[in-house]
Order: C-alpha cells, then structure tokens, then sequence
C-alpha cells in the first residue's frame, strides 16, 4: 500500500468514527449509580439542551418508602445547560430538592452534586 492510501485509508476511518465519539458524549441514556442501587433515564428536554433524568429501577435493598415515592418520576427537570457538558437545577434527592448539578465527564461517567445549606454529596454514574 502506497504512503497515499495509506494516508486516505487512515482518514476515511477517522471520518467514520469521529460521528460516533461525538455523539457518545450525549448525556441521553440509561445510568447507573457506581454504587449499583439504581438507575436513571437521562433524556433531554425543554429547549432541547436542558436536561431530565427520570428514576427508572431500584435494586431490592435500595427500595426504601422515600426511593418507591420517586420511582418512575423525574428526579432532574429542566436543568439548564451551564457550560460544555454541564447542567444546573433542581434535583430531587432522599426526600429534598435541592439545587445541584450534572456533569458528562467522558462518553460512560457521570457526575451529580447537590448541596443543601452547607451539606454537599456527590453520586458517580456509568452509562449502561
């Protein structure tokens, strides 16, 4: 193979996989707390930039009377996109709303943080 095709060979499938990791950094999607409990389905909403998640199953040991309250209803609406890959808003969580916000670090890792007053928490997700 000549330094030409080579050249075009290796350009060609950069072009054909640039499409696909861009759209892997959408946060659309199924997530799961690292910590396995429960997941979550990420979608965009409003404008089209702001972002939804709604709870979507919970393992047995995490179907607690406050986690059954919030199953199958949005716990993220309407966050306003703040940055590249980052949203602000309310988030619904153990029982309080709190203003928190959303962070895409890569393609499969998640970020949420909220504090209430002085108490902050932060929950990790991967992407199913």
């Amino acid at each position: 193979m000549t330094l030409l095709q080579t050249s075009a060979a290796l350009l060609l499938a950069l072009g054909m996989v640039a499409p696909v990791a861009a759209q892997d950094l959408s946060p659309v999607g199924t997530w799961q707390t690292t910590t396995g409990e429960s997941r979550y389905k990420v979608s965009l909403c409003g404008d089209g930039t702001q972002l939804c998640a709604k709870l979507t199953w919970l393992r047995a040991d995490a179907r607690t009377p406050k986690n059954l309250a919030m199953l199958n209803k949005l716990v993220v609406q309407n966050a306003k996109s703040i940055d590249e890959n980052k949203w602000r808003g309310m988030v619904k969580y153990d029982g309080h709303e709190v203003s928190g916000s959303v962070t895409l670090v890569n393609a499969n890792q998640m970020k949420l943080s909220g504090c209430q007053l002085v108490a902050c928490k932060q929950v990790d997700f991967v992407r199913l």
